[in-house]
């Protein structure tokens, strides 16, 4: 089965297509340019790193993970498995986050999951398999869907960016429920990755 990725050339002709449909998106890119790709490699590391993000700031999860690459170089199952709690501490992971890293790693380490076939399931398929790991939810999952496997239309659930900017975008008086969120993502359709970097384009440029 062939699924379509986002690479530079198909965002260009989203962001296009989008700006077209919608006056208020156009805005954004008139504003402050086209979103980037913001693409990650798949595999362990990546989603290691947006364990790190959940709930925290971009720039701590970021210090965490650097941190973490200059103790175990390359990042791998094995190797952060060989970091005891208190260097993992020390690095940055929470009790929480240590135990899902470390859940994570066994699945990996042992063959009963494998990141890399998960290019070539669909969209729901990956979010069922990776949801089934404990300690990722919706959000870690679309996250991995849209960065790592550049998925065109996944909106990702629960993302506290993307409805501060929606409120921005709209001029709500009130922040959307995350409920909300997703039922007005669904305008943008087959693009709603692509409407989700112009999002967070917005909202990071108007923070920077």
């Amino acid at each position: 089965m062939s699924l379509q990725t986002l690479n530079e050339s198909t965002l260009a002709t989203a962001v296009q297509t989008l700006t077209e449909r919608d006056a208020r998106l156009a805005e954004i890119v008139r504003d402050f340019g086209p979103p980037p790709l913001w693409p990650r490699e798949p595999g362990f590391p990546t989603l290691l790193h947006i364990i790190l993000e959940q709930q925290v700031s971009l720039a701590s999860a970021k210090a965490a993970f650097d941190r973490l690459q200059e103790a175990v170089n390359p990042v791998t199952p094995e190797g952060f498995l060989q970091l005891s709690d208190l260097e993992l501490k020390t690095i940055g992971f929470s009790r929480q986050k240590t135990r899902y890293g470390r859940l994570l790693a066994e699945e990996i380490r042992t063959g009963k999951l494998d990141l890399a076939a998960l290019d070539r399931l669909p969209d729901e398929a990956v979010r069922s398999v990776l949801t089934a790991l404990t300690g990722i939810g919706n959000w870690t999952a679309d996250i991995y869907l849209l960065m790592a496997l550049r998925r065109p239309d996944v909106w990702p659930r629960g993302d506290l960016a993307l409805a501060v900017a929606m409120q921005q975008l709209k001029n709500l008086t009130s922040r959307p429920t995350f409920e909300e969120l997703e039922a007005l993502s669904l305008q943008w359709k087959p693009w709603r990755a692509v409407a989700a970097r112009l999002l967070w384009h917005l909202y990071l440029s108007r923070r920077g």
